[in-house]
């Protein structure tokens, strides 16, 4: 039986861009089903960041940017101010969810923001970037409109929050069980193993 691995993100944050690669080889080298969840880190009305004030220039020089450079991916801080909220970006994951595109959309819209600098909370950039992937411009649309959805978006960030109390992203928990910051490969695997061992599996 495949091991559980639930991926909260938001797609403001690169350190859950730069653990892509950490989880494609833990899926390539364990029997593991990842699942993209949402996480706003600041939904509506929390003010979101701005590119020109001190925070996150420093975050990026100190931590971003020497973690991109080992892993090997190319990124830059987004300049779009104040960053974009990501709820809409979020309800068509839903619908790519439904197409089993999560992981690629995911991928892509990291892409667009952090490569790309696109604003993601815009309509015609998420519509854009979400027919490369090939979805439909007229359902991407439905669904960041659609009223069941975001009831269904508002329900998953207080799964987030209130059962699995999530309070930064990436947040990795496997089989039920939390694990701290942006892990490596490595270490995603050895928790992968502990929790299957520990039911008397085999990895």
């Amino acid at each position: 039986m495949s091991t559980s691995v639930d991926v909260f993100i938001d797609y403001v944050c690169p350190f859950c861009f730069l653990v892509e690669p950490a989880l494609e080889e833990l899926r390539r080298d364990r029997d593991v089903k990842v699942n993209i969840r949402p996480f706003e880190l600041r939904p509506d009305p929390v003010p979101t960041l701005r590119p020109e004030d001190d925070y996150l220039p420093r975050v990026w020089n100190d931590l971003v940017y020497p973690m991109a450079e080992r892993i090997g991916i190319p990124i830059r801080l987004p300049s779009v101010s104040p960053q974009p909220r990501t709820e809409k970006a979020f309800l068509v994951l839903q619908l790519a969810h439904e197409h089993n595109i999560a992981g690629t959309y995911s991928h892509a819209m990291f892409q667009a923001f952090f490569q790309d600098d696109r604003d993601i909370g815009d309509e015609e950039v998420i519509v854009d970037v979400s027919r490369t992937l090939g979805l439909e411009a007229t359902s991407v649309r439905e669904a960041m409109a659609s009223p069941a959805r975001k009831r269904q978006h508002q329900a998953d960030l207080a799964y987030a929050t209130e059962t699995m109390r999530i309070t930064a992203v990436p947040g990795i928990v496997i089989d039920g069980t939390p694990l701290q910051g942006t892990p490596s490969a490595t270490r995603l695997k050895k928790a992968v193993d502990a929790l299957t061992t520990s039911k008397g599996c085999r990895p």
